[in-house]
């Protein structure tokens, strides 16, 4: 899914603003990057220029569109004018109404203390992305939530953790959860929409880092 090899986990830098941070992050050997196409973020981007970005960005790279709360026909339009990989929905969105995409499906969830995993059974989707949550903020809050939120979650599809991820933290996120893919946007910034290049090269290398343990290998183990 979102072309990388399902063995290696999956690093999508998020809030691209810019062709050099895009092109540092894949220099970094990130798998994806991700383009917030909603107004009221600081790290949002028109299509326009997500799309001039795109052009000149590897094939094999995942672009990641993020909506919230989003037209469906402005969803389609901007996947066709961008060339999307897949889309991050975050919202109100049901189960039905994330059928009929053309492209992979990342349900955005903002994880609150009494958020019920067992909602996630529901969805039919590519990968879930766990965020945490913040009143009016879709991503890019920077503090964390309980990880054993993910763990759980893992039984309802692929896990891509988010929140508050950064160089420091990401090797423990990594070791605990064993999820599919790992998020970063505010935590490797040097201001909002402007990524710091050591900082983006550090969590990629030490996400990458963590050995991942799979179901049957645990198996084994016990």
């Amino acid at each position: 899914m979102f072309g990388h090899k399902p063995q290696d986990l999956f690093v999508k830098i998020c809030g691209i603003t810019n062709l050099e941070d895009a092109q540092h992050a894949i220099r970094c050997k990130a798998d994806a990057v991700g383009f917030i196409f909603f107004e009221e973020s600081p790290r949002f981007i028109s299509h326009y220029r997500a799309a001039e970005i795109v052009k000149k960005l590897p094939d094999h790279i995942s672009k990641i569109g993020v909506f919230v709360n989003a037209d469906r026909k402005f969803i389609h339009e901007v996947v066709s004018r961008v060339n999307l990989s897949a889309v991050q929905l975050y919202g109100n969105e049901g189960p039905d109404d994330l059928v009929s995409y053309e492209t992979s499906v990342i349900k955005a969830v903002q994880v609150r203390p009494d958020f019920d995993v067992e909602t996630l059974r529901n969805y039919i989707v590519d990968a879930f992305l766990l965020d945490t949550h913040q009143e009016g903020i879709f991503g890019g809050t920077g503090k964390t939530f309980d990880w054993n939120v993910a763990v759980s979650a893992k039984e309802y599809g692929r896990v891509i953790l988010s929140g508050g991820l950064t160089p420091d933290n990401i090797e423990d996120a990594v070791r605990f959860v064993q999820p599919y893919g790992v998020d970063v946007s505010s935590g490797v910034e040097a201001s909002p929409g402007k990524k710091d290049p050591e900082k983006v090269r550090e969590f990629i290398i030490r996400a990458k880092s963590v050995p991942l343990i799979y179901d049957d290998e645990r198996n084994d183990e016990d």
